[in-house]
């Protein structure tokens, strides 16, 4: 299966709904996904103070292309923070998080596999 077709439209016709992981400060927007393959196009939300921690280190096996809208947000494993026109391209299996964002952040994010990667 594949994501579904779409024109455009305005994005606030698709609410947020709280991540898996259940914190309630960070919500995701699915722009467009494949819920059999995990892949999707989303804009994620961490509010200030929000902190994934309880979700550990975060890999996937699919590619994941992030780029930050606004704010701001630390990885904590690399003890780093990335901030606003930052942007990351993250190969499957590549380790990153968990987060925590003071001031909140709000990224745009896709998600997708390859024939190398299924």
């Amino acid at each position: 299966m594949a994501k579904p077709k779409y024109e455009f439209f305005p994005v606030e016709r698709i609410g947020y709904t709280v991540c898996p992981g259940d914190d309630p400060k960070i919500k995701e927007r699915i722009l467009a996904g494949d819920k059999e393959s995990g892949v999707a196009t989303r804009i994620l939300r961490y509010e200030p103070g929000a902190d994934s921690t309880p979700m550990g280190v975060q890999q996937h096996d699919f590619w994941e292309e992030v780029y930050i809208l606004e704010g701001s947000f630390t990885d904590l494993e690399l003890n780093q923070t990335f901030t606003a026109g930052m942007y990351a391209c993250r190969p499957p299996g590549m380790r990153h998080g968990p987060w925590r964002s003071e001031e909140g952040v709000t990224t745009f994010e896709v998600r997708y596999r390859t024939g190398e990667d299924g």
